[in-house]
């Protein structure tokens, strides 16, 4: 699996703040065997975060996008606008799942407002901005990821389980 890591945020953008969520994305992702192709660091920015997606996704750069950052409640908290601006389909169980599980650690997770949507051949997901709460979900979605991704660049063809 191709793997693009988009990290929003302004203060990691302007060099007053280490990416340390997006560095936790790329090992977590290496972890489970899938390749990161492709990684940036944006301001809070709608409008280039989605020129972003989009590139990546209508040149089949990757076959999924991790994003981290820009989930929250702040005025420039733009990512899941970002993201449903581009996507053609939603992935709301994604998500869902994430804030379910999270929910177990923090009650903070219901303020999440983390999007996931397809874009052509490429599945865009939101985590949130810190280490700790990228690691929790990540970890927790990505072994299903394969199959989902495999359903959408035609690589398997059926979903039904034995």
């Amino acid at each position: 699996m191709r793997v693009a890591v988009i990290t929003s945020s302004d203060s990691g953008y302007k060099g007053e703040r280490e990416d340390l969520s997006g560095s936790c994305v790329q090992e977590i992702v290496k972890s489970f065997a899938a390749e990161v192709v492709y990684t940036n660091l944006l301001p809070d920015t709608q409008d280039i975060l989605e020129k972003e997606l989009k590139t990546i996704c209508d040149q089949n750069l990757a076959d999924l996008i991790l994003t981290t950052g820009g989930t929250g409640f702040s005025p420039r908290d733009v990512m899941p606008e970002a993201t449903i601006a581009v996507s053609e389909r939603m992935v709301p169980g994604i998500p869902e799942a994430m804030r379910a599980y999270s929910m177990q650690f923090t009650k903070r997770a219901m303020l999440s407002r983390a999007a996931a949507g397809i874009r052509k051949q490429t599945l865009i997901i939101n985590l949130p901005g810190s280490p700790k709460a990228v690691r929790e979900c990540l970890e927790y979605i990505f072994p299903e990821l394969q199959h989902g991704v495999d359903i959408l660049t035609g690589t398997a063809t059926n979903c039904a389980r034995k």
